[in-house]
């Protein structure tokens, strides 16, 4: 699975031709689980609540990127990466 983002020793990644609706997967610290691109929310697995609270805003913050990386994986085409939280403003 790609590799989007990487940031506070979060691993973030997407899988081409994925289901809907539009998340991507992130790892921590022996935690897995997936986040809507729409709301932020893990969605499924499990993260630690600050995981939770970084990765929703990181998630608003990126959110275009991230629906445009999600269209090119429904196509098969590379992923651009993101910028991690830890270069947010």
């Amino acid at each position: 699975m790609p590799t989007i983002s990487l940031f506070f020793g979060m691993v973030i990644q997407m899988y081409w031709r994925d289901h809907a609706p539009p998340h991507f997967h992130a790892r921590y610290q022996g935690d897995e689980g997936s986040i809507s691109i729409e709301t932020g929310e893990l969605v499924s697995g499990s993260m630690p609540p600050n995981a939770k609270r970084i990765l929703k805003e990181w998630t608003a913050r990126h959110r275009e990127e991230l629906l445009e990386n999600w269209e090119l994986g429904r196509l098969q085409l590379p992923f651009n990466a993101i910028e991690g939280a830890d270069y947010d403003d």
